[in-house]
């Protein structure tokens, strides 16, 4: 499941069970790896994939039906959490299911949101505190 994390910045990430959440949205066997990276590495692969000359907060590139990689730009997701004022740890975790329900084939709209809620419901410790449940 998911095979490898790696943290390409020097900022800490919150311990949240991404191999857990991932091992219960992803079909069985599907290889997952997760990096973290600079808002400048963001900026270039979302011009170059996305034509949007900015960071973003995740990156999910489905490299086949049973591999993806997903990649969070921590600080464009620091600065939005507090923005929202919510802890990093839940907002960390809301931006990661919504990059696996993209590598899972969906789009924006309802039916995405109600499977990304089914699997927040699921993890809901973490959002103990927050709206995003």
């Amino acid at each position: 499941m998911l095979q490898h994390i790696e943290n390409k910045t020097k900022e800490k990430i919150p311990p949240i069970p991404f191999a857990d959440i991932a091992g219960y949205t992803m079909n069985q066997g599907y290889e997952l790896s997760l990096g973290f990276v600079s808002n400048a590495t963001s900026k270039r692969l979302n011009n170059t994939y996305r034509q949007k000359n900015k960071p973003t907060n995740i990156l999910s590139f489905p490299l086949s039906k049973t591999e993806g990689e997903i990649l969070i730009a921590i600080k464009v997701v620091q600065k939005e959490a507090k923005e929202l004022g919510e802890e990093l740890s839940a907002y960390l975790a809301y931006i990661f299911i919504h990059g696996l329900a993209h590598l899972e084939g969906l789009d924006h709209g309802s039916r995405m949101e109600e499977e990304e809620k089914k699997i927040r419901y699921k993890f809901r410790d973490i959002f103990k505190s927050s709206n995003l449940l």
